[in-house]
C-alpha cells in the first residue's frame, strides 16, 4: 500500500490502521476468509493431483542418493523447526501464563519502578509517525502515573520542533521531563551513548528501568504496564523485548514478506523465552534495568562495538545496537525474556524498489547476526545457554545448507529432468504446512506466504554466504544513508580481491561437489 499523498490523508489512514491493529487478534478459522479458504483447499488439491498423478522419480536409480540427502536435510531442517515450535507452545501454555499473573499481581498491588527513563533516537522522521509515536509514550504515562524521563536523541531541530509542540500541547499535566540531544558524531550508537552519558550525568539509579526504542515504533496498548511490571516480578530480570507488528507503506508484498518475518519472530522469540534468553534484544523496544546501562563497558560496547577480523583488521559496527547490547547482558549471564502480549507497532516507508530494500535489509540483519554470532559462540554453551548457543551454531549452518536443496535440484535436470518437478512440488507443499504453523502467530492467512517463505529462506541464505566473506561492508538507509567497508585505497582493494576470491572458490567447490555428488560431473580419473 503506499502512503497517501497529503499529511491529513497519511495521519488519517495511519490512525485507522492502528486503531484495527489495536483491536482483538482473531483466533482459530475467524483467520481465515471463505477466499482464503478456497484458495488453500485450491492448492492443497493441486499439490494431492500432483504426488498422485506425477509419475514418482524420487526413487530414480541414478538420483536415490540425491533423495536420500535431500531427505536428510529436510528431516533435520524442519526438526529443528518443529523443536521451535513445540517450544513456543511450552512457553505460552505453561510458562508464560504464571509469569504474567505474578506481574499483574505486582502491579495491582501498586509496584511502580521509582522513574522510567525512554531513550530514543529519531531522523528526519515522517512528522505523522512522530506525533503518533510521542502520544502513544505520553497517553501510557498519563494512565500509569510513572514519573518519566524522555531522552530523545536528534541529529538537527527538524524532529525537536515537532515533539516540542506535540508535548507542550498535550503533556503539560504530566510528570514527564523532555531532554534533547543533539548529536555531534553521526550514527545512530554515537546519539544512544551520548543519550546514556547524559543519563549517568542526571544521576540515574540501578533499580531504574531503562526503555530503548526506535523514533518509527508506536506503543499498543498497556505497554509500560505489561513490561515494567515484569521487573517488580522478578527481581533477576534483567532485560525485554516485546511483540512487533509492522505497518508498511509500500509494495503489498514487501508488507506480507515483513508480516511473515513477525510472524517467525514470534514463534522464535518464545522458544527462545523458554531458556530464559533471547537472541536480541530488538531496538524497536527494548527494556533494561538501569543497573547494566549505567556500566561504562555497556556504554562503550553500544558507541565502539568492533571486531578484529584477519583480513579486515579491525572495524566498528555501523548498525546493530540491539545485538551489542544483547551481547554484553550475555557475557554477563543475564537472564532475559520476551512480552508476547505487549505489542509495539513498527511503521515502514518504502521508496524506490522494494527489493533492493529487502536485500538490504538481509544484508543488515545477517551481517548483525553473522558479526556477533561468532563471539558469542565463542562464550561457549555453560554462559549463553545450552540451547541458545546451538541456536547461534545452527543459524551458520543453515545458510549452507539451505542451498543444499535447491542447488542438488536444479543439477539433477543434467541426470533426470523430471526429477525437478518432483522438488518443486515438495518445496511448496513442506512451505505450506510450515505456514499452517505460522499462521497461529498471524492475523490472518496469506496464499503467499509459502511462496516467500521460500525465496526468504534462498535470499536470506545468498546474502549471508555473501557476507561471511564481507563482514567490514555494511550499508544503512537510515540515519544519514550511511556505509562503511568501501574505500578505495590500494589495500581496500586488496582487501575486497581476495574477500572475493574466497567467495568464488568457496561456492565453486561447493556447487562441483554436490555436481559430482549426482553425477552431473565426473572427475579426471586420479591414475
Amino acid at each position: 500500500m503506499q502512503a497517501p499523498d497529503t499529511v491529513y490523508a497519511f495521519e488519517k489512514h495511519l490512525d485507522g490502521w492502528l486503531k484495527r491493529l489495536s483491536g482483538p487478534v482473531p483466533k482459530g478459522f475467524a483467520k481465515w476468509s471463505p477466499r482464503q479458504s478456497v484458495q488453500f483447499a485450491l492448492l492443497l488439491g493441486l499439490l494431492s493431483a500432483a504426488m498422485v498423478f506425477w509419475p514418482n522419480n524420487f526413487f530414480h536409480p541414478d538420483l536415490l542418493q540425491v533423495t536420500f540427502v535431500l531427505g536428510g536435510l529436510g528431516i533435520w531442517r524442519f526438526g529443528w523447526w518443529f523443536t521451535h515450535a513445540v517450544r513456543a507452545e511450552i512457553f505460552a501454555r505453561f510458562k508464560w501464563p504464571g509469569m504474567r499473573r505474578r506481574a499483574d499481581a505486582v502491579w495491582q498491588s501498586g509496584w511502580r519502578p521509582r522513574r522510567l527513563h525512554i531513550q530514543m533516537t529519531t531522523f528526519y522522521e515522517e512528522p505523522a509517525i512522530t506525533r503518533r509515536v510521542i502520544g502513544s509514550i505520553l497517553g501510557q504515562i498519563r494512565r500509569e502515573g510513572i514519573p518519566t524521563t524522555l531522552w530523545i536523541g536528534t541529529g538537527a531541530s527538524y524532529d525537536e520542533q515537532i515533539i516540542t509542540e506535540f508535548v507542550r500541547t498535550h503533556a503539560a499535566d504530566l510528570d514527564a521531563e523532555l531532554v534533547f540531544l543533539r548529536q555531534n558524531q553521526p550514527g545512530k550508537r554515537m546519539a544512544i551513548g551520548m543519550i546514556l552519558r547524559a543519563m549517568n550525568r542526571a544521576g540515574i539509579r540501578p533499580d531504574d528501568l531503562v526503555i530503548f526504542m526506535d523514533g518509527d515504533a508506536v506503543y499498543g496498548t498497556d505497554v509500560l504496564e505489561k513490561t515494567c511490571s515484569m521487573f517488580g516480578a522478578d527481581p533477576g530480570l534483567q532485560a525485554l523485548t516485546t511483540n512487533e507488528e509492522v505497518l508498511c507503506y509500500g509494495p503489498d508484498w514487501i508488507q506480507s514478506w515483513l508480516s511473515m518475518r513477525f510472524a517467525q519472530r514470534r514463534l522464535a522469540m518464545q522458544s527462545h523465552a523458554l531458556s530464559d534468553k533471547v537472541l536480541t534484544l530488538t531496538g524497536r523496544m527494548s527494556v533494561f534495568r538501569a543497573y547494566h546501562v549505567t556500566d561504562e563497558t555497556f556504554i562503550r560496547t553500544i558507541e565502539a562495538d568492533h571486531l578484529d577480523h584477519w583480513l579486515w583488521g579491525r572495524f566498528r559496527f555501523l548498525s546493530g545496537d540491539d545485538k551489542s547490547t544483547w551481547y554484553h547482558l550475555l557475557t554477563k549471564r543475564a537472564k532475559m525474556t520476551y512480552v508476547p502480549d505487549a505489542c509495539v507497532y513498527t511503521i515502514e516507508q518504502i521508496e524506490g524498489s522494494g527489493t533492493e530494500r529487502m536485500v538490504q535489509n538481509f544484508r543488515r540483519w545477517s551481517g548483525n547476526m553473522l558479526r556477533n554470532g561468532t563471539r558469542a559462540i565463542a562464550l561457549g554453551p555453560r554462559v549463553v545457554n545450552p540451547f541458545i548457543w546451538w541456536c547461534l551454531v545452527d543459524q551458520r549452518l543453515a545458510m549452507w545448507t539451505m542451498l543444499v536443496s535447491p542447488t542438488l535440484a536444479v543439477l539433477t535436470v543434467f541426470v533426470a529432468p523430471a526429477y525437478l518437478m518432483h522438488c518443486l512440488i515438495w518445496i511448496v507443499l513442506s512451505r505450506t504446512i510450515l505456514c499452517l504453523f505460522l499462521f497461529r502467530y498471524a492475523r490472518s492467512a496469506d496464499i503467499s506466504w509459502p511462496f516467500i517463505l521460500y525465496f526468504n529462506q534462498i535470499i536470506n541464505a545468498g546474502v549471508k554466504v555473501y557476507m561471511i566473506f564481507h563482514l567490514s561492508k555494511q550499508k544503512w538507509s537510515n540515519r544519514g544513508n550511511q556505509t562503511a567497508g568501501n574505500g578505495g585505497t590500494l589495500r581496500d582493494r586488496m582487501q575486497n580481491a581476495v574477500a572475493k576470491f574466497q567467495l568464488v572458490t568457496t561456492v565453486t567447490a561447493f556447487v562441483t561437489a554436490l555436481a559430482v555428488y549426482v553425477g552431473a560431473l565426473e572427475l579426471p580419473p586420479l591414475f
